[in-house]
């Protein structure tokens, strides 16, 4: 029985630190959205708010267990019960919100290529974080390389430069970021055909990564939802099994 409620507690610590990680995360794709866009850094702050909450329902269950106190099982219930629907309710927006979002995403992206800018040091976390999904997924681009012809740097350079880190030449690969310059531009203009970058854009290789991980992220997902519901039915086999109130039993400061 107190194997549950302390699963509780881990769950709550898995949930927060994932929060926490979210806000402290400078270098992947994660950190390119929660330095373009507040919601996913609102959303950060509610997975740690339910991670906390769900820490001090699983201390509280396990309290009103030991010492058979009916009001804290129901509140461990009731919290519980909450936290579901909102579970749910959240993945049935993400479901029938998913095509929004994914044009949420090809602005932010967008935004980010075309102000591209090796010299700003005010936005370097935010472009090392691009270049760092970039080199990883082996993508240019979101959609493409083409996108970064709208880059006003590449623009002015007559497109005789290409982003480094969408480059599938090692020695390119080793600079890190920034800008490389072709090699024998035809009269000194180029496009993005010459470049010697990936073809795939960075959202089929995110699709992919998310195909590939499926199985892993509806099995965790499933998981946690049994233990809330375990928890539910734990919570109210106890309260029935407890006749009476006795607050003789709450412990006392």
């Amino acid at each position: 029985m107190y194997v549950l409620f302390l699963l509780f507690q881990i769950l709550g610590a898995v949930i927060l630190g994932f929060g926490i990680w979210i806000l402290a995360d400078k270098t992947s794709f994660i950190a390119v959205l929660q330095m373009s866009s507040p919601s996913l850094k609102t959303g950060a702050y509610v997975f740690i708010s339910v991670g906390a909450l769900t820490m001090l329902m699983g201390f509280l269950g396990c309290l009103g267990a030991v010492n058979e106190i009916r009001c804290l099982l129901g509140l461990y219930f009731t919290c519980l019960l909450i936290i579901l629907l909102a579970q749910i309710a959240a993945a049935l927006v993400i479901y029938f919100q998913k095509d929004m979002l994914k044009d949420e995403l090809a602005n932010i992206v967008g935004n980010l290529i075309e102000n591209y800018d090796p010299s700003n040091e005010d936005k370097r976390n935010l472009r090392d974080a691009w270049d760092y999904v970039q080199t990883q997924i082996a993508c240019c681009g979101w959609t493409g390389a083409k996108e970064w012809e709208n880059n006003e740097i590449l623009r002015n350079k007559s497109n005789t430069e290409y982003p480094c880190s969408c480059s599938n030449r090692s020695k390119d690969l080793a600079e890190g970021g920034g800008f490389c310059s072709l090699e024998d531009p035809i009269n000194g203009t180029a496009t993005y055909a010459d470049w010697p970058v990936h073809e795939q854009g960075c959202m089929a290789g995110v699709d992919e990564w998310l195909k590939s991980n499926l199985g892993i992220i509806l099995g965790v997902c499933t998981g946690v939802a049994v233990i809330e519901l375990l928890g539910m039915i734990l919570s109210i086999s106890l309260c029935k099994n407890i006749h009476s109130e006795d607050y003789t039993k709450v412990p006392k400061s």
